[in-house]
């Protein structure tokens, strides 16, 4: 992301999203049972995990105007969990 965002600049803007579990089709085995969507949610300190839209909203950003001075960035959508120790 830094290699391209530098080696590409000023005419593209490269960034990087990050999710953690977010509820699709790749992640339906850890989100099988209310147990497991239970034990996930309280990983997070948002005390959720995320949802498609939490994804799209930050690509629809990235890919609108508004952040044309963001490039060489890896953005984490994880509702926290990157900010606490595991």
């Amino acid at each position: 992301t830094r290699a391209l965002a530098a080696e590409w600049a000023p005419k593209v803007r490269v960034n990087c999203i990050a999710p953690s579990l977010t509820e699709t089709p790749l992640a339906s085995r850890f989100l099988k049972t209310q147990k497991q969507k239970e034990a996930m949610q309280q990983r997070h300190p948002m005390k959720t995990y995320g949802q498609p839209i939490d994804i799209a909203s930050m690509a629809n950003f990235l890919l609108s105007e508004k952040s044309r001075w963001i490039t060489g960035q890896v953005i984490g959508i994880d509702g926290g969990l990157s900010t606490i120790k595991q």
